[in-house]
C-alpha cells in the first residue's frame, strides 16, 4: 500500500477509535436545566388549589405574577458521555457542573430527595417567620432538630426540621434541656427522642408522634455522649399558612414564598398584575442569600413570561452576564428590600430600581 494511502488510513481509524472513545467514555459530571416556574399568588396546574393558603386570619385576593423559579437536575447515577458534556457546554440551556458540586460522594438520588424536602421546608418556615415579621404578626416558638451532622449517629434517624418533644420521656423545651439529658448516658448507650417529622421519613407520616432511639458516641471534644443534632427553636404561628408544591425541593424559594404571604395577607397589590419572578433563600429576619443555577432560573423566568427578576445581590455578578432579553434584574438583600423594589414597580418608578452589573 503506498505510503500516502496507508497514512490516511490511519489517521481514519485513528479519527473513528477517538470518536467511538468519545461517545463511550463517560465524565463526572452533572447537568442542570430550566425548571417550572410556580406563581406564589396562583393555584398549581396539577391539584387546582392555590400555591399559598391562608386560614384562620384575613386574606385578600392578588394579581398578577410573584413566580419562585427551579433548575431540573440530571439524576445520582447519571453518567454523561464526554460528546454529552461537550454539547451542554456549547448549549446557552443547559449547566453542565462537576457531578460532586451537585451530590457530594455517596449521595444517592434518595439521600439528596431526603435533604431537599428538608431544605424546602425549612425554607417555608423561615418565609412565614419573615413575612409576619415583616408585617409585625406575633408568633410563638417551638423546639426543633436544626441540623445533623455527617456521619454522627443521629444521621438517617432525625432530620433537620423535625420537632423534638422529649427526650427518654422527659419533655424539653430549649436545646441545654436536650445536651443535658443526652450527656446523663454513657457514649454507647441509646437516647429515645420523640419527636414529630417535618418530612415524611419511611412509613412515619410527617405530623405523627414517633420514639427514635438513637446511638450516643463519645463527643471528641468533651469526652461525654452526644448524638450528633444542633437543636434550636422554630417559630409557630397564631393562624395557618400552607404552602402546598409538590415535587419542589431545595431552599432557594423562600424569598418570593415570603412575597406571596405578605400579598395574600395585606390589600395592597404588590405587583400592580405585573409578572415578577425570582429567587433567594431567606432567613428568619428576612436576610436575602445567594442560590445556585441561576442562570437556568433566568431563562425559565423569561420562558414564562416575566419583566422582571429579583437577584440575590450575591448573584447579581453572574446573572448580569447571561440575563435574557426583555428581562429586567433587579438587585435585592432583603425583604424590605424586595417589597420596595415592588412598590417602584406598581408606581413605575422602574428606572429607579437597583439593578445587578457584572
Amino acid at each position: 500500500m503506498p505510503r500516502r494511502s496507508a497514512t490516511m488510513l490511519a489517521a481514519t481509524l485513528l479519527l473513528i477509535a477517538l470518536l467511538c472513545a468519545s461517545v463511550l467514555m463517560k465524565v463526572p459530571y452533572t447537568e442542570m436545566s430550566p425548571g417550572p416556574t410556580y406563581n406564589t399568588l396562583g393555584v398549581q396546574e396539577k391539584t387546582g388549589t392555590p400555591v399559598i393558603t391562608i386560614t384562620g386570619h384575613e386574606s385578600y385576593p392578588a394579581s398578577g405574577h410573584l413566580n419562585m423559579t427551579t433548575v431540573q437536575v440530571t439524576g445520582a447515577k447519571y453518567e454523561p458521555s464526554l460528546v454529552n458534556a461537550v454539547v451542554g457546554w456549547l448549549r446557552d440551556d443547559v449547566l453542565v457542573v462537576p457531578h460532586d458540586n451537585v451530590y457530594p460522594k455517596g449521595q444517592s438520588d434518595a439521600d439528596a430527595k431526603r435533604q431537599n424536602a428538608e431544605e424546602f421546608a425549612l425554607s417555608e418556615d423561615h418565609a412565614r417567620t419573615a413575612a409576619l415579621s415583616q408585617l409585625g404578626i406575633p408568633m410563638g416558638s417551638e423546639l426543633i432538630v436544626q441540623a445533623v451532622t455527617a456521619g454522627a449517629p443521629a444521621e438517617g434517624r432525625l432530620h433537620a426540621g423535625d420537632q423534638i418533644v422529649a427526650v427518654d420521656g422527659t419533655p424539653v423545651a430549649d436545646a441545654d434541656a436536650v445536651a443535658k439529658a443526652v450527656t446523663k448516658h454513657q457514649p454507647g448507650e441509646p437516647a429515645v427522642f420523640t419527636v414529630v417529622p417535618r418530612v415524611k421519613e419511611g412509613s412515619v407520616e410527617p405530623g405523627t408522634r414517633t420514639d427514635i432511639s438513637v446511638p450516643t458516641v463519645k463527643s471528641p471534644d468533651t469526652g461525654a455522649a452526644m448524638v450528633g443534632i444542633r437543636p434550636g427553636l422554630r417559630h409557630t404561628y397564631p393562624f395557618r399558612i400552607d404552602i402546598g408544591l409538590q415535587d419542589v425541593g431545595g431552599p432557594s424559594a423562600g424569598l418570593m414564598f415570603s412575597l406571596g404571604i405578605i400579598d395574600k395577607l395585606t390589600p395592597d397589590d404588590l405587583t400592580a398584575g405585573r409578572f415578577v419572578a425570582g429567587t433567594g433563600t431567606i432567613d428568619d429576619g428576612g436576610q436575602v442569600g445567594p442560590i445556585g443555577g441561576i442562570s437556568m432560573k433566568l431563562i425559565a423566568a423569561r420562558e414564562a413570561g416575566a419583566e422582571f427578576f429579583l437577584t440575590p445581590s450575591a448573584n447579581c455578578a453572574e446573572a448580569a452576564k447571561n440575563t435574557p432579553s426583555g428581562l429586567r434584574l433587579v438587585k435585592v438583600e432583603t425583604l424590605d428590600g424586595a417589597l420596595k423594589a415592588l412598590e417602584q414597580v406598581r408606581s413605575g418608578q422602574t428606572s429607579a430600581l437597583p439593578s445587578c452589573s457584572s
